[in-house]
């Protein structure tokens, strides 16, 4: 009988650990957050790319929201991971936005000192 009474209790809390309420992401909100609010702080906004993937980030942290309120955290947390991917792909792709604009000035300068350089006699 006690056996009983002892594999009851452990089933039952094992039933409740498993039907245990999925915690609310909210660090994977602020994490997901950030990382929206970096790539339009480096100017998502202005380059296409970027901008499709900062908008994606800021409607799954939307969907998020909306989960969260009732109480379906399990998909919360998945668009949060989503939303936290794509706001980092747009910083990603601002940062290649950036390194083209400053290779290309470079070729610039090196183009115009290449070309101030011949009409001054020097050769390569």
């Amino acid at each position: 009988m006690r056996n009983l009474i002892i594999l009851s209790t452990a089933t039952s809390a094992l039933m409740l650990a498993c039907g245990a309420s999925h915690p609310a992401p909210t660090q994977q909100m602020a994490d997901a957050q950030a990382a929206a609010r970096s790539a339009s702080e480096l100017g998502a906004g202005a380059e296409p790319r970027a901008q499709l993937h900062l908008k994606l980030a800021e409607e799954q942290m939307a969907q998020a929201k909306s989960a969260m309120e009732k109480d379906d955290n399990e998909s919360a947390e998945r668009l949060l991971l989503r939303a936290k991917s794509d706001a980092e792909l747009a910083v990603a792709l601002m940062h290649e936005h950036d390194a083209k604009e400053t290779a290309s000035k470079a070729d610039q300068q090196s183009d115009s000192q290449r070309s101030t350089n011949a009409s001054q006699g020097a050769t390569p």
